[in-house]
């Protein structure tokens, strides 16, 4: 996964209001489906990404795990976190994109 792509798509992301950040809020998000994709830090921890896999799995949503750290992700959001529920359609198709090239 391209890093700057990633840093760029997700900033819109922000911008535009369609995300959810903390892992609290992405599961709900998913289990409500209200999420399109799921995009973890390069370091997050494995019970982290564990758990928020298999909310994933079980909710057929797509989980990325980015290049981003956790403190890369917090400066462009605002707040330190591992796992960003991407909340419309289009932004997440733009994240499979940059996942398979």
């Amino acid at each position: 996964m391209n890093s700057k792509k990633t840093a760029n798509l997700l900033t819109i992301c922000l911008k535009a209001g369609k995300t959810v950040k903390g892992f609290d809020g992405v599961c709900d998000a998913v289990k409500n489906g209200n999420s399109f994709c799921v995009l973890t830090a390069s370091d997050a921890s494995e019970k982290t990404v564990k758990e928020i896999s298999f909310i994933c799995g079980k909710y057929s949503v797509p989980l990325f795990r980015t290049e981003l750290t956790k403190e890369e992700i917090g400066i462009l959001c605002g707040k330190l976190t591992a796992v960003i529920a991407v909340c419309d359609r289009g932004f997440a198709d733009g994240f499979a994109k940059i996942v398979n090239t």
